[in-house]
């Protein structure tokens, strides 16, 4: 019996029928031609330039300060094919990041690699010695970078075309969601191939701060240069909702932050003369749930006339209709996958602005996200920082707004009149910092002491603006229907009382 390796090579010298195939057009047309191209499709490899790959690694190492930096910001692990490669890829990276200035040499790089047992894997010390005296220059170690990239894309279409095969092969009754599937996993190759873009010229930021500024004057007067929130006494502060910044509402359990958010979601999808796509993360409440109560608040029907059977078949069935047929002609993409993690969020983020060109993201909640990294799962405080910042990396890669609400802690209840302070954000050093705009949600009838105090707030919301990184801060008044979970502005006649 033949080696493997053997019987590739011998296979067109040993096949005789193969050369008298012209005698018979069906197998020279059909399946003899199928089955041989398949068969040599198994024995091929996969693309690989183990040459650059050494390379690379050369480079890395004879000028560390200089080049690792590059690999960062063009390589990922998955780059290097040849496993003994990527470990030192690995751990070089790792190096770099832990020492001192970079500072690093093949004594450190062997030392490492013999603690964890590593050396005989990466093909001992001769084979690692040998990496100084691969290239002559550092100078080609783009062009070395570029050539390392092109061929991981060539695998990565390699593997996911074959799993996209093997489910056509599979017959599947949803097509559809068969090609869903085959162009997420396109859009993930591009997305694992792509880094983040060079540093950009002052010029070309020039430009774009004089389109910004073009466009405020085009705007002189309305009051709004970003996307309007749909409420004008919130648009009169911050100027509209502007592409990369966080901006975070928090509040306590119950004061309808959740119903703020989709009332401006609505205001943007629906309501507006220029509907925009927006993106709601729900990690709390059900699509299901979501999209009811949005269907109830914007027909003005209680929640509960649908639980307990008491619709009116004369005014409110119809209004519910009407909504819901509004609701799905917008573009409003909702995802309630429980517990998803911040890098997650990110690729979903990243494929909906592709596809959709959504304008705005909205979170709820940020305390119920996750991150996988392993620093995050020793410490919560750096859990929080991780999610709050992939938040804003998010915001400024897709430019786009993204309101993320947050739960305040039980400060405001033991306060004189509850009304929240920033400090009452939990875990709230990083959410601070990375924020551009916080605003705390809150209505005061919730904390009166009596019945009289209480009809007198009924109703009345304030968002406290506490931080705005380009704009003044101040109270936005609202109005809150608590039948309708629905927000509305309050006029200034209406506001009696200084919160």
């Amino acid at each position: 019996m033949p080696s493997t390796s053997t019987s590739a090579a011998t296979q067109n010298h040993a096949d005789p029928p193969a050369q008298n195939s012209t005698k018979n057009p069906s197998f020279k047309k059909g399946g003899g031609k199928d089955a041989s191209s398949g068969f040599s499709d198994v024995m091929r490899s996969m693309p690989v330039n183990a040459d650059a790959e050494r390379a690379a690694l050369s480079c890395m190492l004879k000028a560390p300060n200089e080049i690792i930096g590059r690999a960062v910001e063009t390589l990922n692990t998955e780059c290097f094919y040849i496993p003994a490669h990527r470990i030192l890829y690995q751990i070089l990276i790792e190096l770099y990041q832990t020492r001192p200035n970079g500072e690093m040499d093949l004594i450190t790089l062997n030392s490492v690699l013999q603690d964890r047992g590593l050396m005989d894997q990466v093909g001992g010390p001769a084979a690692v010695a040998d990496l100084l005296d691969d290239v002559p220059s550092i100078a080609f170690f783009d062009h070395y970078a570029t050539m390392l990239k092109q061929k991981f894309v060539l695998r990565r279409i390699i593997q996911d075309c074959g799993e996209c095969a093997n489910l056509a092969y599979d017959s599947p009754e949803e097509v559809t969601n068969l090609l869903d599937d085959v162009e997420s996993k396109i859009l993930k190759i591009r997305d694992a191939a792509e880094k983040e873009g060079d540093i950009l010229p002052i010029k070309r930021h020039a430009l774009k701060a004089v389109h910004t500024i073009e466009e405020s004057f085009k705007n002189s007067g309305k009051g709004v240069t970003g996307l309007s929130s749909g409420f004008a006494n919130l648009d009169a502060i911050t100027n509209g909702l502007h592409g990369g910044e966080m901006v975070v509402v928090a509040a306590r359990p119950s004061m309808g932050k959740t119903s703020l958010v989709m009332n401006i979601i609505e205001n943007i999808s629906i309501n507006a003369k220029e509907r925009k796509p927006t993106a709601v993360f729900s990690l709390e409440m059900s699509a299901e749930q979501l999209v009811m109560r949005l269907i109830c608040s914007r027909a003005g029907v209680e929640m509960g006339k649908i639980r307990g059977g008491f619709l009116s078949q004369q005014r409110d069935f119809p209004r519910l209709m009407q909504v819901a047929n509004d609701l799905a002609q917008s573009e409003i993409f909702i995802d309630d996958t429980p517990g998803i993690s911040i890098m997650e969020m990110r690729a979903k983020a990243r494929r909906l602005k592709k596809a959709h060109d959504i304008q705005l993201i909205a979170i709820d909640y940020l305390q119920l996200l996750k991150s996988t990294s392993k620093k995050a799962q020793d410490s919560r405080q750096i859990e929080v920082a991780e999610i709050s910042g992939g938040i804003k990396a998010i915001a400024k890669e897709l430019d786009i707004p993204i309101i993320v609400l947050a739960q305040l802690n039980r400060n405001p209840e033991s306060r004189g009149g509850g009304k929240p302070k920033m400090g009452d954000l939990r875990e709230s050093g990083a959410i601070e910092q990375d924020a551009d705009v916080v605003g705390l949600l809150f209505r005061e009838e919730y904390y009166a002491d009596n019945d009289e105090e209480r009809e007198a707030a009924a109703g009345k919301a304030i968002l406290s603006i506490q931080k705005q990184r380009n704009g003044p801060t101040g109270d936005v008044k609202l109005v809150f229907r608590k039948e309708y979970m629905r927000f509305e502005d309050r006029a200034d006649e209406d506001d009696d009382d200084e919160y």
